[in-house]
């Protein structure tokens, strides 16, 4: 890395900062705004929920196939330029997502919305990391980090506010004016490094060109595992004839990538950076960190809409005091950065994010809304450490011209993971409710004292309501009392699942450097 600012220099680096943050707060604000609206977008297009929830697997497919690409065409075609290519891309697809007609026009707009989206968020930290020295770094990826923790927690609240009292479609309009601001801001504000020119001058001159064949085996594998994995439960896994035929394209492209990649002067993506013990380690730190941000950020607002008859409005809020929970620790964090080693401050947020974890496993039916917003904060408060620490520590020990391929595969890793844990979230939860519910049925019989007693009180009770035949309702009562400590219960065992995921990154941690390492040559 260089050891002073290039790009910007006769900028405000802040000022640089602030515009970078708002482009990737409102890209990620994408990935969780739609997900309460769901209800309202299959009712207005008049499809079923299966179909609407292609709205949200679709533009992560596309983030992600976006991402492999991102770091050539930026080189090839400068940082600035591709940036607002990309913002300008987003922008427009998320107004014509707005006016989309049918559910055909509104995924074909929301890939398009992926593909802008996608490489947005990996040359914001390759902007960052060249308009500031390596000593503000870390808090300049502190502005950074608030915006890509933040903005999944804004996106459900601000998601279910919208659809509650204007309509789906502005989930997707608010973009606009953001979008036109920030571009406006961009025009004036970046430029790109001298770096960043001469390398985009030298690949004119040799006529390097872009790694066509091994783009498009790394966009099938990882759009492969994406419809795998968001779609793997709903058709049912190997039962059907969609998952098989996307698992096996995905796997021979996973096959036939790695010799291809690893033989090419000029790859799509650079695997030789996996090589790095310090590059691995945060690679798979992401994946996890993804995982617990997405999973708690689908899962808490699900669980308090469905138990406990929350709006999706209140559901968003519940997570609400964990984001101003994140902004304050970003804050420290960025301080700490560079004062504390990358593991430690890891570990210590993992440690964190599992207390949050098994505090949700204490989950019952009188939890109030305190309770999931301070399980929440307990999150709030360690992601920020775990992120920003990853973030630097992953161009530790990296070569100047490798900055936007460890950015770019960073933030892949953190779509990966997240899609990862919503599907072994959604999987527990499903396998849990059926075993639960076979259990439970278990003590369901006419010979058992304790039904039978609890069916002779029912009956009594509604007896004494009136209103007709008091066994069949003191049975249909039972029945709901079952089921609803059934999802409980398999609620609990999410939640805790989760937590072992979080503990797990505390000994990864360790893997890290306590040094910086100098770079490579």
């Amino acid at each position: 890395m260089s050891e002073a600012p290039e790009a910007g220099a006769a900028k405000n680096p802040w000022a640089i900062a602030i515009v970078v943050a708002l482009a990737t707060f409102m890209e990620v604000l994408d990935t969780t705004i739609a997900n309460v609206a769901l209800r309202y977008i299959s009712g207005g297009l008049a499809v079923g929920p299966d179909e609407a929830a292609w709205v949200v697997t679709s533009y992560l497919v596309a983030n992600a196939i976006a991402l492999t690409a991102s770091s050539f065409l930026a080189k090839r075609y400068g940082r600035k330029l591709f940036f607002m290519a990309s913002v300008t891309l987003f922008t427009i697809a998320s107004i014509a997502c707005g006016f989309a007609w049918s559910l055909e026009s509104l995924l074909f707009f929301r890939v398009l919305q992926g593909l802008g989206g996608g490489g947005m968020a990996p040359l914001a930290q390759s902007i960052l990391a060249d308009a500031f020295p390596p000593e503000k770094r870390g808090q300049a990826f502190a502005l950074y980090g608030v915006a890509i923790v933040v903005a999944p927690v804004v996106g459900p609240t601000l998601g279910g506010w919208l659809s509650d009292n204007v309509s789906w479609h502005w989930c997707f309009l608010i973009n606009g004016p953001i979008g036109v601001v920030a571009l406006l801001l961009m025009g004036w504000l970046l430029q790109d490094s001298k770096a960043a020119i001469e390398e985009r001058e030298r690949l004119k001159e040799e006529g390097v060109r872009f790694d066509v064949v091994g783009f498009l085996l790394v966009a099938t594998f990882l759009g492969s595992l994406e419809v795998v994995l968001d779609e793997g439960l709903r058709e049912d896994w190997f039962d059907s004839t969609l998952i098989v035929t996307f698992t096996t394209i995905g796997a021979a492209a996973f096959v036939l990538m790695f010799p291809w990649l690893l033989t090419r002067k000029n790859p799509a993506v650079d695997l030789t950076l996996l090589k790095s013990r310090q590059f691995a380690s945060c690679f798979v730190v992401m994946l996890g960190t993804g995982a617990i941000l997405i999973s708690t950020t689908q899962f808490v607002p699900q669980i308090v809409q469905e138990l406990y008859g929350y709006t999706a409005t209140l559901a968003g809020l519940s997570l609400a005091p964990g984001g101003v929970v994140t902004v304050c620790m970003m804050v420290l964090a960025g301080r700490l950065s560079g004062k504390v080693p990358a593991k430690w401050m890891i570990a210590s947020g993992a440690a964190i994010i599992t207390v949050g974890m098994y505090h949700l496993t204490s989950l019952y039916a009188d939890s109030t809304f305190w309770f999931f917003a301070s399980a929440r904060m307990w999150v709030g408060a360690g992601l920020p450490l775990v992120f920003l620490s990853i973030t630097a520590a992953s161009y530790i020990g990296i070569k100047p011209d490798q900055t936007d391929q460890a950015s770019a595969q960073i933030n892949m890793a953190r779509n990966v993971g997240g899609s990862i844990g919503v599907c072994v979230a959604q999987n527990v939860l499903a396998h849990r409710e059926q075993f639960h519910q076979t259990r439970l049925v278990e003590h369901i019989d006419l010979a058992n004292p304790a039904y039978q007693e609890a069916m002779r009180a029912a009956t009594q009770a509604f007896a004494a309501r009136g209103g007709g035949d008091a066994s069949g309702q003191a049975m249909s009562w039972i029945a709901n009392q079952v089921q609803s400590q059934v999802t409980f219960w398999a609620y609990i065992d999410v939640f805790f699942v989760l937590g072992l995921m979080s503990a797990a990154m505390i000994p990864l941690a360790m893997i890290l450097r306590s040094a910086k390492a100098k770079p490579a040559h």
